[in-house]
């Protein structure tokens, strides 16, 4: 949940920009191709280009088509698409 500024019920210490230090948000997506297309548009620059990722899950992998925007009070969203499942590569 994210909640706007005011809520000083939920507030763990004094707000100060930029607000999202430390934490980013992850958004899948079926395919990442529009997101992208649309940022490109609107000259929004990307905070991590796009790159593929696999991350170990018990025996096997899972991947994943990604890339990172900082929006604007700092908070870093991290979308992705699958790439899908294949097994642990040996090191």
């Amino acid at each position: 949940m994210l909640e706007e500024r005011g809520a000083a019920s939920w507030l763990t210490a004094e707000l100060a920009p930029p607000f999202g230090r430390g934490i980013h948000f992850e958004i899948v997506a079926p395919t990442i191709a529009p997101l992208l297309a649309a940022l490109s548009r609107a000259a929004w620059p990307l905070w991590r280009g796009v790159e593929e990722r696999w991350y170990r899950v018990g025996q096997a992998e899972v991947g994943q088509r990604q890339f990172l925007v900082q929006d604007p009070d700092g908070y870093l969203l991290r979308f992705a698409e699958s790439l899908g499942q294949r097994a642990k590569l040996s090191v």
